[in-house]
């Protein structure tokens, strides 16, 4: 495992549970919004595995699960072996992709590695090569990963990062067609972390995501919004 990010402790990466977060090295998508530029393009190796399982093998106790983040999980050749070793440490597991090798999806799901997915649905499928960065897309991988979480028996999400340049409600209304049936789907808006892969991009205002989750809403009953109170926008 190419491992370049760890934090001990965190309240938000894994719904319900207090977990620390994972953060893999390198991804095959080149998302021009990225907010983890240095994960995608710099990849390095900042901890080792024995580091990482020593430090969770302690806070046993304290924290309830880990969440297994990036750059993109699933490039690693040593994924599963790693969330094997995670099991032996009774922690739940949560797995971040974005569902472009559903082989390996495949396979933590058959094993039982993972107690919730997050997948990342970057936009509607024939903006997918302009949204993730990508010239030789395969939509088929997407529909494959998609399905595989459709009919699993864990917890999942998928989620949507809404880009004023790159996501109109046409987009998104195409997304929700191509989830129905899924049991969670969340749009969240555009931050600039200020490390992004290419500058130009923006967020739509409060009141205009709100608007967005309204008419998605009727199309996918199960979307929700992240990180924006719409009670207080009312």
């Amino acid at each position: 495992m190419i491992i370049q990010g760890f934090s001990k402790t965190s309240l938000l990466d894994y719904p319900g549970h207090i977990a620390a977060d994972v953060f893999t090295a390198g991804c095959n998508f080149r998302c021009p919004f990225c907010h983890n530029s240095d994960l995608v393009l710099t990849p390095t190796t900042e901890y080792s595995e024995e580091e990482i399982l020593a430090v969770l093998k302690k806070r046993r106790g304290i924290l309830e699960g880990v969440c297994i983040t990036g750059g993109e999980p699933t490039l690693q050749p040593d994924l599963l072996d790693f969330m094997r070793k995670l099991r032996e440490l009774n922690y739940k597991i949560k797995l971040d992709t974005n569902g472009y090798r559903p082989e390996v999806l495949r396979s933590v799901l058959m094993e039982g590695l993972a107690d919730y997915v997050a997948m990342d649905i970057k936009n509607s499928l024939p903006k997918y090569p302009l949204t993730a960065g990508i010239c030789d897309f395969n939509a088929e991988n997407i529909s494959e990963s998609i399905s595989l979480l459709m009919n699993c028996n864990i917890d999942y999400e998928f989620r949507t990062t809404v880009v004023r340049e790159l996501h109109t409600i046409e987009d998104l209304t195409d997304i929700a067609h191509m989830l129905k049936g899924c049991k969670q789907y969340f749009l969240q808006s555009f931050k600039d972390s200020g490390n992004v892969l290419e500058d130009g991009f923006s967020a739509y205002t409060d009141d205009e995501m709100i608007a967005l989750y309204n008419t998605i809403k009727l199309i996918l009953p199960v979307t929700q919004l992240r990180g924006i109170d719409i009670e207080r926008n009312l």
